[in-house]
């Protein structure tokens, strides 16, 4: 008699404890695909938000202003040089 009870014990536990395991890799799989699903939203709206265009403009003004400043600067380490 005990043995038959405790046979179903470590039955009870072993199969819950496969529940419980399944879950998990189920809710892995579950988040990993929400968080693909996200990264592509912010990749597609950081696509949108700014155009590939307009932000080569931004940067090549940018970097116009970064050579009137070196030069600029060059011309002050000349003059005190």
């Amino acid at each position: 008699m005990i043995e038959a009870l405790i046979t179903g014990v470590v039955s009870l536990i072993v199969g819950v404890g496969g529940g419980v395991v399944s879950l998990h890799g189920k809710s892995n799989t579950r988040m990993d695909s929400i968080d693909k699903r996200i990264d592509d939203i912010e990749l597609r709206l950081a696509e949108k938000y700014v155009p590939r265009h307009e932000l080569a403009t931004a940067l090549q003004k940018m970097e116009d202003h970064m050579i009137r400043i070196e030069n600029k600067l060059d011309q002050i380490v000349l003059r005190n040089g």
